[in-house]
């Protein structure tokens, strides 16, 4: 076969620092904007953002040329230099991230529980969230070292 050919969807979950609760109603869509950009110029489509006050969702195709830690790390890196571009000289993302596999029977799923987090929160917290994810997934971790 001379092709390579893949489809590969993630869903990528990572917090402000501390969990700050740092990005704003009014820079939100801005971020939105300029994170789907990054990610097509890495290769990847986004299906679904939305970026909470101390924390994003990103429904995203994988790359075939970079891997789950490059994608990751290059979002954060762009989208916190871009925040601090912005006016916001105190915007950082955590050290460590989640990322999932989505099967395309689940996207839209998945799509949808993105689109609803603002009245997803009235509910839980990010906190929560993120260990029901883990535990969903079935990642093992050890909490101590899953916050920064």
């Amino acid at each position: 076969m001379p092709q390579s050919l893949a489809k590969v969807i993630v869903h990528m979950v990572f917090t402000t620092k501390y969990r700050q609760a740092i990005i704003s109603d009014e820079i939100r869509p801005e971020l939105h904007a300029y994170a789907i950009e990054v990610l097509s110029n890495l290769g990847s489509y986004t299906l679904e953002i939305y970026a909470n006050p101390d924390h994003i969702h990103i429904l995203c195709t994988l790359p075939r040329t970079i891997t789950m830690a490059e994608l990751v790390s290059k979002i954060k890196t762009s989208t916190s230099k871009w925040a601090k571009s912005k006016g916001i000289p105190e915007f950082y993302w955590q050290d460590g991230y989640g990322i999932f596999s989505v099967s395309s029977s689940k996207v839209e799923v998945v799509a949808r529980y993105i689109r609803n987090q603002p009245q997803h929160h009235k509910e839980v917290e990010c906190k929560e969230e993120f260990i029901l994810f883990l535990n969903e997934n079935g990642i093992e971790y050890d909490e101590r070292y899953v916050w920064d």
